[in-house]
């Protein structure tokens, strides 16, 4: 990982500038959207539903250490999923679709996960097909798109918010129960008021 400026180059053949330390952070349970502080997990399916992945990549990627589940692992039972998870699930197939090699990708999801939730939600991801580029600033974009290397970029907040949405409406698991945790749809409800005025 080295730094130019507040602008982290991810996965570059050449390092330039003072390296960046990052210090491994322990998990801990997912909030559930609202501000809920209920631990949560999702299972493999809702996570692949809510990244816009397939089941076969998440398999792949929770067994070669690229994502792995967080919630719980495999050795508790089901693998189960946190939002943060699905973030970085979302970010990875992103990256790949453009051409990202496997390897940079990896010391980006990497570094990514050192990183706090306030931290996550103010970069972009810049990319040149090879390279990821972590810009903290709209001048770093700038900056980047003028020495021509940025041609894509991921805002890191707003694919936070789209896995959010996402899972706000699908079920979810209590990691210490095993209790499936359905989410409450006012549509639900409404739907239900109507039938029993019609009934």
């Amino acid at each position: 990982m080295s730094s130019t400026g507040d602008r982290t180059a991810v996965g570059a053949a050449e390092r330039e500038g003072p390296a960046r330390v990052a210090h491994p952070r322990r998990s801990t349970p997912e909030p559930l959207p609202g501000g809920d502080r209920e631990p949560v997990g999702y299972r493999g399916p809702v996570a692949c539903t809510a990244a816009g992945i397939t089941y076969r990549q998440l398999d792949y990627w929770a067994r070669t250490g690229l994502v792995e589940p967080s919630v719980r692992g495999t050795l508790g039972g089901a693998r189960l999923y946190g939002i943060r998870d699905i973030l970085l699930l979302k970010i990875v197939k992103r990256l790949l679709d453009v051409g990202v090699s496997l390897q940079n990708i990896r010391l980006a999801a990497q570094h990514l996960r050192m990183l706090d939730q306030e931290e996550l939600t103010g970069l972009t991801l810049m990319c040149d097909g090879a390279t990821v580029y972590e810009c903290t600033s709209p001048d770093d974009v700038v900056e980047l798109l003028q020495g021509g290397h940025g041609v894509f970029g991921i805002a890191v907040g707003a694919v936070w918010r789209e896995v959010e949405q996402a899972v706000g409406v699908l079920p979810r698991e209590d990691p210490a129960t095993g209790e499936t945790l359905m989410v409450h749809d006012p549509r639900d409800e409404l739907a239900r008021r109507r039938r029993n005025r019609a009934g």
